[in-house]
């Protein structure tokens, strides 16, 4: 038999996988990792109900409680089952979520296609540099299909007709929320609204370079800040505590 996970990465958005390799193989070093992947083709409808449905059904099958850990959608599912089903939850870490968790760069997309005045292309050309900063002519294009197959395959539940919201808060289970000074995705002051959700022992972290997947530019950094923060739920909490933001260094 497998050993069961002591942490499940949740991945929504298949085409952004080779972001999140390296901060999971810095993860793999400290906890038992598992992946959780929901691939939606383009016959179904676009739904946080069904993936929702589908990842509590995995967990129901492990005996015990796991740290969760998700990027942009994949955390936005995380948050909404740490809301629904608490006691299967040891952790919740959130990369690139604000405080307003449905915003993801879909909702910027849609966004921009309704008052810009170019093509699809150049739009998505310019969702590249939001995303990931300059890049050359190659790796733009590339990262263009990138973008082209999550456009395809991601539940995210935004549209060119309807951008969705979802309520504001925290959950019950430890939390952790990080991003970048760099995003222009979730934007700084996005992530620190979180400070209004935060309980005794919840982590905000700031990683002070890489854009909406600085875990992808900074996975050392990154996955120290993690295990530190896991580290931290097994430790006796301190008299009195005040939950800070943790700007990181690179």
């Amino acid at each position: 038999m497998s050993k069961l996970p002591e942490t499940l990465w949740i991945n929504t958005n298949p085409s952004f996988k080779r972001f999140e390799q390296p901060l999971i193989r810095y993860l793999a070093h400290y906890s038992t990792v598992a992946q959780w992947e929901y691939i939606q083709t383009q016959d179904e409808a676009s739904s946080l109900d069904v993936a929702l449905v589908l990842l509590h059904d995995y967990l129901k099958s492990c005996n015990r409680t796991v740290n969760l850990v998700g990027h942009g959608t994949g955390g936005l599912l995380g948050l909404l089952y740490a809301r629904r089903y608490p006691e299967r939850v040891q952790s919740l870490t959130l990369l690139g979520v604000g405080s307003y968790p449905a915003i993801d760069w879909q909702a910027h997309y849609y966004r921009f296609l309704e008052l810009l005045p170019c093509s699809r292309q150049i739009l998505l050309a310019q969702m590249v540099r939001l995303l990931f900063g300059h890049q050359n002519h190659y790796t733009t294009n590339a990262l263009i299909e990138v973008l082209e197959q999550d456009l395809r395959s991601s539940p995210s539940p935004h549209s060119l007709y309807k951008r969705a919201s979802i309520a504001a808060g925290g959950v019950s289970t430890p939390l952790m929320a990080c991003g970048s000074a760099e995003d222009l995705i979730v934007e700084a002051k996005a992530l620190r609204r979180w400070h209004a959700w935060l309980k005794e022992g919840d982590v905000l972290w700031e990683c002070p370079r890489g854009y909406h997947f600085f875990h992808y530019f900074y996975p050392h950094q990154t996955g120290r800040q993690i295990v530190k923060f896991w580290r931290s739920l097994s430790e006796p909490a301190p008299k009195k505590h005040n939950v800070l933001l943790e700007v990181g260094q690179v």
